[in-house]
């Protein structure tokens, strides 16, 4: 799949710099959810996977926020959380994965490698955990904890 353009205000605009178009992998179990979605929606001009059925077009994305993800999320009993809440996560988890930091920045759509480095930075706490017993394990071997 290839990004070109974006979706803002209501409508189809260009992408923020040269490195957010880029080709993104689609996993094929994702684009299968997506296109049922799509073939339950109706049809618009833009063949938009998320229409609106209001207008037709993608919904606003500070309306979408507002009024679905932040109360999915307290429901959810996590919080309150925007979209960038969900690209720190989709980092950390690439992280987890071993992913080399080019791979994430390309996946992230970054510029620079330190904007993914330092700004989308974050780890979980089961990583944290995970990296931190495997340090204390060398420091003090044949340590065992439950």
């Amino acid at each position: 799949m290839e990004v070109k353009e974006g979706y803002a205000r209501s409508q189809v605009t260009k992408l923020k710099s040269e490195y957010s178009q880029d080709e993104l992998p689609l996993d094929p179990d994702v684009a299968t959810i997506l296109l049922e979605w799509q073939r339950r929606c109706p049809e618009t001009e833009g063949d938009w996977v998320f229409p609106s059925p209001r207008t037709d077009k993608p919904y606003d994305s500070s309306s979408l926020r507002k009024n679905v993800l932040k109360p999915a999320a307290l429901r959810a009993k996590i919080g309150p959380i925007g979209w960038h809440t969900l690209r720190h996560s989709y980092r950390a988890w690439l992280d987890e994965t071993g992913a080399p930091l080019g791979v994430q920045q390309k996946l992230m759509r970054h510029a620079n490698i330190s904007t993914t480095m330092n700004v989308y930075g974050g780890a979980f706490m089961e990583a944290k955990r995970r990296a931190n017993r495997s340090v204390v394990e060398r420091v003090l071997p044949g340590i065992t904890t439950k």
